[in-house]
């Protein structure tokens, strides 16, 4: 049955269509005939008990540079639809939350994806902390003498904004390197959260590993590359992808946070694992089913629209 779907994301003009995630479930979503809607998130409003949004018609189409088409602007009463894709990218700021708390109102009579109270308690670099025994030795502090403690500790370490994303922010700091109080400077300016300091991982060199889980299974995974003299693994960093297929490791972290994933109302999440460690848990706007799809030659876009089709079946009903 047609479903009228509402994405909520970043501008569509500005999308790499080429690696868009977001982009390749619109197109999957329009060829099974779902109707489509697109709007900003600054475009959301609470009245009265109900959420609306100004949005517009959408329609895609994989040809560069003419990718869309959007239609007449509407306000739209979202309880109305069938569905919300909440797609736009972090930061994981105070805009975000205020999303998911407007949202809530209307899921699940309206399914929205991924589950926004799940969302909002899910932060990619705290959410992780809830498998101790999958990550790799990490503090999240304010504290600069527990981060110099936890230096002297295990020497080699990495620096991150507790809310960032795209690999944005986050600094190697080796043993020979004298400019971590100046980094910690850097960040008490910036930020008001505390710090994540991690244990070195040697083998990100290699690259990481990008798995996407659907509805808590492991449906697909890519390696990221980092270029050369660059620790970080994103490709918003110049990382390149490359094919990957799971280890015994990568399975039995999948199997451990699946369950949980799932029970939650995750349905779309993309974590990152560097040698046997997993390091983050992504459930906002997962990126890297284009990448996988390439490589493997798999639809995660159709496999993705078959879990959200189902699970609303379910959780309306």
């Amino acid at each position: 049955m047609p479903l009228t779907v509402a994405i909520q994301m970043d501008p569509i003009e500005k999308i790499d269509i080429d690696a868009d995630s977001t982009f390749a479930l619109a197109l999957e979503a329009q060829q099974r005939g779902h109707e489509l809607w697109h709007y900003l998130p600054q475009d959301l409003t609470f009245s009265a008990g109900s959420v609306f949004a100004r949005a517009r018609p959408l329609e895609v189409k994989r040809q560069r540079g003419d990718h869309f088409r959007l239609g007449e602007e509407e306000v739209l009463d979202l309880g109305s639809l069938d569905m919300v894709l909440m797609r736009q990218d972090p930061p994981f700021d105070m805009a975000y939350i205020t999303a998911t708390h407007i949202l809530q109102h209307i899921h699940p009579k309206t399914f929205v994806v991924n589950d926004p109270v799940e969302v909002r308690n899910a932060p990619e670099k705290l959410f992780v902390t809830q498998f101790p025994d999958l990550m790799p030795p990490t503090l999240i502090t304010s504290d600069r003498a527990a981060i110099r403690a936890f230096r002297e500790e295990h020497e080699d370490i990495i620096l991150k904004p507790l809310f960032g994303n795209g690999g944005a922010g986050v600094f190697h700091v080796d043993p020979d390197d004298d400019n971590l109080n100046a980094l910690l400077e850097m960040f008490t300016q910036f930020y008001r959260e505390p710090i994540v300091v991690q244990r070195y991982l040697p083998e990100v060199r290699d690259g990481d590993k990008r798995i996407i889980l659907i509805d808590g299974r492991a449906a697909g995974v890519v390696k990221r590359v980092p270029k050369a003299g660059e620790a970080r693994a994103n490709l918003h960093a110049g990382a390149r992808a490359e094919k990957a297929t799971l280890s015994a490791r990568d399975r039995e972290i999948c199997e451990t946070i699946g369950p949980e994933l799932s029970k939650r109302g995750l349905l779309f999440v993309g974590i990152d694992v560097i040698g046997d460690y997993l390091t983050e848990i992504n459930v906002t706007s997962p990126t890297g089913i284009q990448e996988i799809g390439r490589f493997d030659e798999v639809s995660l876009e159709a496999q993705l629209w078959d879990a959200f089709e189902t699970r609303r079946r379910t959780d309306v009903a």
